[in-house]
């Protein structure tokens, strides 16, 4: 369970010392500090649980959010998340693994997030369509359809038959917000090859 160091301090309010107390939990494990100020009593919690609580606000996305719907074969060794407004990418090193985060245009930020429970936690994480936007918006533009094609295919090694499944009309809808050429050219390939 997540918690802060202000409800920690106030279940310790009896003691003398709660500072120390919490400081003696910390060490035999009891608590384990994800960042200052932040401590989660689980160490076997699994560490997507936790992207939101660190740094907000949040919602999963990019290549994490990617391999969880399984678009792409590789392990993703961070958990990569989009926040707005923030104007520099954040990096945490914890003990629960690496936490990245990254901003796209407010105007999306709100847009295709899922918000899902496993056990007593929620976490936010980006629909299929939009962690795919969130990648291409935050990669160079491409010259042409064929070129973005490479890119999520061999760059990205998307999934060929998860990519056919994603909906033409969400990316077209989230395009406008984006103002992305990448984006721009997302909605074509995906209409283009459903035709196909």
């Amino acid at each position: 369970m997540i918690k802060t160091t202000n409800m920690i301090l106030a279940e310790l309010s009896s003691y003398a010392n709660p500072k120390a107390k919490l400081s003696r939990l910390v060490k035999e494990g009891t608590y384990i500090q994800i960042v200052r100020g932040l401590y989660e009593t689980d160490r076997g919690v699994p560490r997507h649980l936790l992207a939101g609580s660190i740094y907000g606000p949040s919602y999963i996305s990019f290549a994490y959010a990617l391999g969880f719907y399984g678009m792409i074969p590789e392990a993703v060794y961070a958990v990569t998340s989009a926040t707005f407004e923030k104007r520099k990418n954040k990096k945490y090193q914890t003990p629960f693994g690496m936490f990245l985060y990254r901003d796209v245009p407010s105007a999306v930020f709100p847009l295709g997030i899922r918000l899902l429970q496993e056990g007593d936690y929620f976490y936010r994480i980006a629909e299929p369509e939009k962690a795919l936007c969130d990648q291409l918006y935050t990669m160079p533009p491409t010259a042409n359809t064929r070129e973005l094609s490479a890119l999520i295919f061999e760059d990205l090694r998307v999934e060929e038959t998860t990519f056919q499944s994603l909906s033409a009309e969400k990316v077209a809808f989230l395009a406008q917000f984006y103002r992305s050429t990448n984006i721009r050219r997302l909605v074509a390939l995906l209409k283009r090859r459903r035709r196909g």
